[in-house]
């Protein structure tokens, strides 16, 4: 007779207890493949776990792949686009990064990337653009704020200070050619 050593209750599922849990994104546990490891590890058999092992990273490798396809594709069209976009007007253009962030303000909106993380508001997406500067240090940060409440702040590593008042002057070109405050409305 077999003893199993643990608890015999099955794990929660859900981003309470899996901070790698994403809705949609991430796929949860398949309970099949929990209960053919349970079912495999009573029978006794080493040579069936292993050979339910490789069947289960299988599924995870194609998985993966399918999403880098996926990922893949979505850059593919997301250059078409770009590319397809050839009546860009003569306009300013604000661009400015760091070895991690990147923001660029131009005729199509606010563009705003930290690492592998990426969002673009349209003009009229945009409630108000808000900079800062750090009193010490070579911070420049740039926030987004939505007509919803929402704000997306973002900050730049200048190579040097003397480079605020240069993005200032640039980022104001830019929200004075293509942001609508709203006045004008009245």
């Amino acid at each position: 007779m077999e003893q199993r050593i643990g608890s015999s209750s099955q794990p929660l599922e859900g981003a309470g207890f899996d901070p790698a849990f994403v809705p949609g994104i991430t796929p949860p546990v398949s309970k099949v493949s929990v209960s053919k490891e349970s079912g495999s590890k009573e029978s006794g058999s080493e040579e069936s776990v292993s050979e339910e092992k490789d069947s289960d990273e299988t599924p995870v490798e194609e998985t993966v792949v399918a999403e880098q396809a996926e990922q893949a594709e979505q850059a593919e069209q997301a250059e078409q686009a770009e590319q397809g976009d050839d009546e860009t007007p003569d306009g300013p253009v604000f661009e400015a990064a760091d070895r991690r962030a990147r923001i660029v303000a131009d005729h199509r909106g606010v563009r705003l990337a930290l690492d592998d993380q990426e969002c673009e508001f349209r003009w009229d997406e945009i409630g108000a653009v808000e900079t800062e500067t750090a009193r010490f240090g070579k911070r420049f940060t740039v926030t987004v704020h939505t007509p919803d409440r929402r704000w997306y702040p973002i900050e730049i590593e200048a190579t040097a200070r003397s480079l605020f008042s240069e993005w200032e002057s640039q980022l104001d070109a830019v929200l004075d050619a293509y942001f609508e405050d709203g006045e004008s409305e009245s």
